[in-house]
């Protein structure tokens, strides 16, 4: 029979490696720091982007729509990977995994039919609805 203190693995690797980690890293900032090449010219704080030189501000907005579709791109995208793990197991899944996988499958379409009926998807300029067409009449 095994005491609680026989079963447990012990930490002490798990600790050793976590100091070795710290260590190689400090130890590593250090030399690039110590060793490291020291630029002073003006052109090396100037920004460089694929051999252009930048003319205007960096800090121009962009439209929400842009960050909206890479979410909605990686939302969408993170589903093909699940569902390609699922296919990959689908024998051993069963009918059960089946099941899950419509389920699945069910939420996101939802989430993609919320999102086209808000309007999410469109880029050109939105037509009103006919509520906010009866709430600009009553207003006016």
């Amino acid at each position: 029979m095994n005491t609680p203190a026989q079963s447990e693995a012990p930490l002490w690797p798990l600790a050793l490696y976590f100091l070795a980690a710290v260590v190689a890293i400090v130890a590593l900032l250090a030399l690039s720091s110590i060793l490291g090449q020291r630029h002073r010219e003006r052109s090396t704080g100037e920004p460089y982007e694929s051999g252009i030189v930048p003319t205007g501000s960096a800090r121009v907005r962009f439209d929400i729509k842009f960050y909206l579709v890479a979410v909605f791109f990686l939302l969408f995208d993170l589903e093909a990977v699940f569902l390609y793990a699922w296919a990959v197991s689908v024998r051993e899944a069963g009918w059960p995994g089946y099941l899950e996988a419509l389920i699945f499958i069910a939420v996101l379409a939802a989430a993609l039919a919320y999102l086209w009926r808000e309007g999410a998807l469109e880029w050109g300029k939105r037509k009103p609805t006919q509520r906010q067409r009866s709430e600009g009449m009553d207003s006016g």
